[in-house]
């Protein structure tokens, strides 16, 4: 890791005015040939010292120096790497008095111990090759499919670690055919039961799984396996725990002092005051790092809707309007355009995907166009829709509006660019596994998660399912507990991970899968209103590609000679059938004949028959690719 420089006047301008992309080469610890040089931005206070073990932890040995700047500096000679630390911060108000973790610290002590550690990570890179090609991985037309990881509890194996777990995560992940990997918070967290999503250390890869040089390591791996790495990014809320960034010099530096504002009644922490200039820094820089120093190929942002509106989960009188009397978090609006503008600029290989749950306007589309500049959201609508969906009684699937459901989407399906995720959030607080929320017995309850799946990757949109998913896992996740792989030992939990892999070779096989994913010529009901057999059919398009065509029964009968219209009238084939037996299906065949007919149906001259399967997807293409453009 680059050694730290000056503090320089830019460097002062540029915190003050909320656009620092880099306070981490300048602000922290830094070590040098003489000792370590500590900075700390506290404007408030009215002294700093360093205090670590070096000293006696004594607020007198160290003291630093301050600036109009609020950035305070110290020095102390002959002082290197592993040494722990904190500040000590005595406030200009109330007598406050308090010793401090450091904000821009990339190592700490293990929870429960709160020190910071002095240190320069020092790691050699050998992923040039993916750096210098993951533009075009990440790019709207690009085939993307992410895997969600909780590293503390995906496989145990006694002691979880950064590098330990490398090889065998990326062997797993690359067998299964994931392009992405999204870790859940690796960012330094007090309370191992948030999962993360409760950081105290902005700059600092959790000590719980190693030092900062094993995560790169980790990441690095993963890119050599031609696996990209998202990280979850919390910049929403953050603890309230004495030794962070909580009252941090005696005055509410980070987090707004009223708590109509600073408050944030569900998850009993604070919100970052985004109307703060420095602050905004403070995040723009953390956001840069993870991508720079960490060779992050992106950020997965937590809970943004709880940053736009200022009413989020809040009854009347709880909250303060803006100056214009609206619920919109101006500040928050202004950094998140700010800060995702500043990655694309600096990153432009790079993205940014929003976990926003609601109707916000262009959230994908670029700041100069009023938008707020992520590459990709979560379309959260489609996820609660279709689970839902899937826990009615397949008697009442068939009611026109619950049919309905499931085309809803078409209706906003290109206004962003989505992720149809199937995350961590729903499989826990006791909503039971995805595979015991289906209805029926043992093998229709497998069948229906086949077919939810194959559901999701026909659909356009990026996809994302969370770890234990992809084998049927039978029980909700516990993070004390780790993927119940040794299900993989029966036929049907081993048939739902041969499904997933082979929806991701065919997402990565079949330009129309994901080509087309963000605009609507990429995609066109056959049959969307066939309520009384639960049945849906369209077809998936790109340009010259062959089309595919993708066709679902959420009922367990199976339709003989079902009738659907086609745009090619040459040969078709089956690339894949969640009902086959090689996946745990009953074995149902769908092509009754590979040559359509020429009896016009759905609009097209000629038709095909099928065999639909039970709870079962079908995936279906010319043999050949034919020429021109499909309409």
């Amino acid at each position: 890791m680059k050694p730290g420089r000056a503090f320089t006047e830019d460097d002062r301008w540029l915190l003050a005015e909320g656009r620092h992309d880099s306070l981490y080469e300048v602000l922290g610890s830094h070590v040098g040939p003489d000792g370590t040089v500590f900075r700390i931005w506290a404007p408030n206070a009215a002294s700093v010292a360093v205090v670590g073990d070096f000293n006696g932890w004594d607020g007198l040995a160290n003291p630093m120096k301050g600036s109009n700047s609020g950035v305070w500096e110290g020095f102390v000679p002959g002082l290197g790497d592993g040494q722990r630390y904190k500040y000590h911060l005595v406030s200009q108000l109330r007598g406050y008095v308090v010793d401090k973790s450091d904000p821009f610290a990339v190592h700490a002590e293990t929870s429960p111990a709160t020190a910071s550690i002095v240190w320069s990570p020092d790691y050699e890179w050998m992923d040039g090759e993916w750096m210098a090609g993951r533009g075009a991985r990440h790019q709207p037309g690009a085939p993307i499919s992410i895997y969600e990881v909780h590293l503390g509890s995906w496989r145990h194996h006694g002691q979880v670690g950064y590098r330990s777990i490398a090889a065998e995560l990326a062997e797993y992940v690359a067998g299964a055919g994931f392009t992405h990997v999204e870790l859940m918070p690796v960012m330094e967290h007090p309370y191992y039961a948030s999962w993360g999503y409760q950081v105290t250390g902005y700059f600092a890869a959790t000590s719980r799984y190693g030092p900062p040089e094993d995560l790169m390591y980790l990441i690095d791996y993963l890119h050599r396996m031609n696996i990209g790495v998202l990280l979850d990014w919390v910049p929403s809320h953050f603890p309230s725990d004495e030794h962070g960034l909580a009252f941090f010099d005696g005055t509410h530096l980070y987090e707004h002092a009223d708590p109509r504002l600073g408050y944030h009644p569900d998850w009993n922490s604070l919100i970052f005051n985004y109307d703060r200039k420095p602050v905004r820094s403070f995040l723009r820089s953390s956001a840069h790092f993870w991508v720079d120093r960490f060779h992050a190929d992106g950020l997965r942002v937590d809970a943004v809707a709880s940053m736009l509106y200022l009413d989020y989960s809040r009854k009347e009188g709880e909250w303060i309007p803006n100056r214009y009397g609206g619920r919109e978090n101006l500040g928050a609006v202004e950094f998140l355009r700010e800060v995702n503008g500043s990655i694309t600029r600096r990153f432009p290989d790079a993205m940014v995907v929003a976990e926003e749950s609601t109707s916000w306007p262009k959230v994908t589309a670029a700041s100069s166009e009023g938008g707020l500049g992520f590459s990709y959201k979560w379309d959260m609508g489609w996820m609660n829709d279709t689970l839902r969906y899937l826990r009615l009684d397949p008697l009442f699937r068939s009611h026109i509006d619950n049919h309905r459901s499931l085309t809803f989407r078409s209706m906003y399906a290109w206004s962003e660019r989505f992720v149809l995720s199937l995350s961590h959030d729903e499989v826990v607080h006791g909503k039971g596994s995805l595979l015991s929320r289906q209805q029926g017995d043992e093998w229709k309850r497998f069948a229906a998660l086949r077919a939810l799946f194959g559901f999701q990757w026909g659909q356009p949109g990026k996809k994302l399912i969370f770890m234990g998913g992809e084998i049927g896992q039978t029980t909700e996740w516990n993070h004390d507990s780790e993927v119940p792989f040794g299900l993989l030992q029966y036929p049907l939990h081993a048939g739902v991970l041969r499904w997933v892999t082979r929806l991701n070779q065919l997402l990565g096989e079949e330009p129309a899968l994901h080509v087309y994913d963000d605009r609507p010529d990429g995609f066109a009901w056959v049959e969307a209103d066939d309520a009384s057999r639960s049945t849906y059919a369209f077809l998936r398009r790109a340009g010259e590609a062959r089309p595919v065509l993708v066709v679902a029964n959420f009922t367990a009968l199976s339709w003989k000679e079902y009738r659907l219209g086609v745009p090619v009238g040459d040969r078709w084939i089956e690339l894949a059938n969640s009902d086959s037996a090689v996946f745990g299906g009953s074995g149902v065949s769908a092509l009754l004949m590979d040559q359509p007919e020429a009896v016009p149906s759905h609009g097209y001259a000629q038709s095909l028959v099928l065999t639909v399967p039970p709870l079962g997807v079908v995936f279906l293409a010319p043999a050949a690719i034919p020429e021109g453009d499909i309409q």
